[in-house]
């Protein structure tokens, strides 16, 4: 069964130049690479949630552990904690339409 790996975080204080030039020159092509497909990223406008939720497709749950579990991943989630405060993220079985 497909799954989503769904993020949350907000860009960091005066970052937002060089997070949007990571975010689509390195970390959407690393996730890629290690086989997961973006499916969508939301931007919050109001209210106090969190500023971007990015889903990640994967075929099954043992795909994302294997990429999770990757010293490839861990790099590429290092360099996103360069630019993004309140970082989470869960698994969730993948469903349409919008999943929070």
């Amino acid at each position: 069964m497909a799954v989503k790996v769904l993020m949350t975080w907000d860009i960091a204080s005066e970052r937002d130049q060089e997070y949007f030039e990571f975010i689509i020159g390195e970390f959407i092509p690393g996730v890629q690479k290690l086989g997961l497909q973006p499916a969508e990223a939301w931007a919050t406008i109001y209210g106090s949630y969190p500023q971007i939720q990015v889903g990640l497709v994967a075929n099954d749950l043992s795909q994302v552990r294997q990429v999770l579990d990757s010293s490839d991943w861990t790099a590429l989630q290092d360099k996103l904690f360069d630019y993004v405060k309140n970082f989470s993220y869960k698994v969730v079985p993948a469903r349409g339409g919008f999943q929070f």
